[in-house]
């Protein structure tokens, strides 16, 4: 047998022995809210990858109707825990609740509008291994809307995140974050429970500034849109409006925004 053909076999062989991708010890959790469609997506994604999961927690918001209908459907097709709750309490509480209720060693939290790509499930296993490694990680990140500024290359495509508080600009301080992520199932007992009845950002704002000062530790994905798509479609939209200064691309409104960041997100860190 030629140099080339017993490698193409050895790539082969290996890219069989690859699959079923089964994450013992890891519980995928999936925040959910009146996108039922998008949960389908996402769990049927996963199906088709023949990749599995110790355990499938949904964590339902107190979703319409229709949407709970199709939710019971799911649970009988696709075998996960569903965690509800009688009102609509935000994102904060789904995340605790969905927690709570999580019986092994790590969590692979996604929101159910986000779609992984065919390498996440060798991604997670590098992912894995540096969790069991590293007991000092509390978190390995898989997406981000902009690169991370302060990063250190580890191997297989990740980095160390790297945060001091005289480095400059404000996005050193989004070390954490709730995208896409692998992370410790004792996340809350080191770093507290998100904060419950206020805004989406207000809960995941308080909660990077307690992982920052408990010192949390993460990796990040480098290639940190390669990894999730997150699809929001006409008939499913996302279900948060951010305010219009947030987002403008006007250059007096971002220039502000960024001095308004730099100095709350400075104040913040020293006052808590």
């Amino acid at each position: 047998m030629s140099s080339l053909v017993q490698s193409n076999v050895t790539k082969i062989k290996k890219e069989i022995m690859g699959k079923p991708y089964y994450f013992s010890g890891v519980t995928l959790l999936i925040t959910h809210y009146n996108r039922s469609c998008s949960l389908e997506r996402l769990l049927d994604t996963f199906y088709k990858m023949d990749c599995k999961f110790e355990d499938i927690v949904v964590s339902d918001d107190c979703c319409k109707p229709e949407h709970m209908e199709k939710l019971r459907m799911l649970h009988s097709a696709y075998s996960f825990r569903l965690v509800t709750t009688p009102e609509n309490k935000g994102l904060g509480n789904n995340i605790n609740k969905g927690q709570d209720a999580i019986q092994t060693p790590y969590t692979l939290y996604l929101q159910e509008d986000f779609v992984p790509a065919d390498n996440f499930p060798s991604k997670l296993q590098y992912a894995m291994q540096f969790m069991d490694e590293q007991k000092d990680l509390d978190m390995v990140r898989f997406y981000s809307y902009f690169k991370y500024p302060y990063l250190k290359p580890v191997k297989n495509g990740f980095s160390k995140m790297h945060f001091k508080i005289w480095y400059p600009g404000y996005k050193k301080f989004y070390l954490y974050s709730d995208h896409p992520h692998l992370r410790r199932s004792n996340f809350l007992e080191k770093f507290g429970r998100y904060k419950e009845g206020v805004n989406i950002e207000v809960s995941e704002y308080g909660m990077m500034m307690s992982f920052l000062k408990n010192k949390g530790q993460a990796l990040y994905y480098d290639d940190h849109k390669g990894l999730f798509d997150q699809v929001n479609s006409c008939d499913e939209p996302s279900t948060f409006k951010r305010n219009f200064l947030r987002e403008s691309n006007n250059p007096f409104i971002a220039a502000t925004r960024h001095i308004f960041r730099h100095l709350k997100f400075n104040y913040n860190y020293f006052k808590s």
